[in-house]
């Protein structure tokens, strides 16, 4: 993402100026602190000269559903958030891709404190261009590291403390030569890959970890399932996926907000397919790059006008 700094950041029900958006260095907490959030995409449409915002009621649900999990307390409605991006996109004057992220945290001191507790907001925006049709593909591998299951932290909740483990492979992937990481989980089955989720395109058949297998409950993935199986009539199937299952796949791609849509054109050093991105998923891409931007106008619920 790129370092400019929008001008407003939105703290606790007010826009508040960016170099006055802070809290005390000790309120951060070394341990124990809650903290979870969203990233929400925003894409522009130059022929409109219109900026939508994707699935942002789908997002502020799971926001809600994260919050709860942490057991700490919404302070604001979604009503009240969903006008608070709004508004805060338009302070920003973003007539471009851009990136919304609402977190949501306690302040803590060096061991944290009860469940339960408040959470302060924080919304902050950020222009960011989308990567969709760009034909950048990423070589990937498997990670020794493994998925966190739910029993240790939920990886259904988007709590920063999360990420960690997905650091843990991403840094791993990059030092050894790959673009991204691939994440089994404790049944050694595939889990997803760090900040985003997996599809195989296999004997023609679109294949994806079931969302009992250790990955988060993507929204993006929820879209492109629907966009799959009802508009575009492929077989869909959601299930335990072994890792030579990848090795065997003729398409591989990552999904997910950030991530949009990321072909995987190698595995561990084995080209997937011809080691280009497949036709099944350029269709798939090219549907969701047009739904984003408003270009396709079916599902109208799905994007909000700035």
């Amino acid at each position: 993402m790129p370092d400019t700094n929008p001008q407003f950041v939105w703290v606790d029900g007010k826009p508040v100026a960016w170099n006055d958006a802070t809290i005390h260095i000790t309120q951060v907490g070394t341990a124990g602190v809650s903290s979870v959030f969203e990233g929400i995409r925003a894409y522009w449409n130059a022929d409109q000269k219109k900026l939508f915002v994707f699935r942002l009621d789908a997002h502020l649900d799971r926001f809600a559903q994260s919050i709860r999990l942490m057991r700490m307390q919404q302070t604001f409605s979604h009503a009240q958030l969903k006008n608070a991006i709004l508004e805060l996109v338009r302070a920003n004057q973003h007539a471009e891709d851009a990136y919304i992220r609402p977190i949501a945290f306690t302040e803590a001191g060096m061991f944290g404190s009860a469940g339960g507790d408040q959470g302060r907001i924080v919304i902050n925006t950020q222009a960011w261009q989308s990567r969709l049709k760009s034909g950048k593909v990423n070589h990937a591998c498997f990670s020794s590291w493994t998925r966190i299951s739910d029993n240790v932290m939920p990886p259904r909740v988007k709590a920063s403390s999360n990420y960690l483990n997905s650091r843990l492979a991403g840094e791993e992937a990059r030092r050894n030569g790959y673009d991204s990481a691939l994440l089994l989980n404790a049944n050694g089955k595939v889990a997803e890959a760090p900040g985003a989720c997996l599809m195989l395109v296999r004997d023609g058949k679109l294949i994806t970890p079931s969302v009992t297998s250790g990955i988060l409950e993507s929204i993006t993935r929820e879209t492109l399932l629907e966009i799959s199986r009802e508009w575009l009539g492929l077989s869909v199937v959601e299930r335990d996926v072994d890792r030579t299952e990848l090795y065997a796949s003729q398409e591989v791609f990552l999904c997910g907000t950030g991530a949009e849509i990321t072909p995987i054109v190698s595995v561990d050093r084995l080209p997937v397919g011809n080691s280009e991105i497949g036709p099944v998923t350029k269709k798939i891409e090219s549907v969701y790059h047009d739904v984003v931007r408003g270009i396709d106008a079916q599902c109208p619920e799905w994007r909000t006008e700035v």
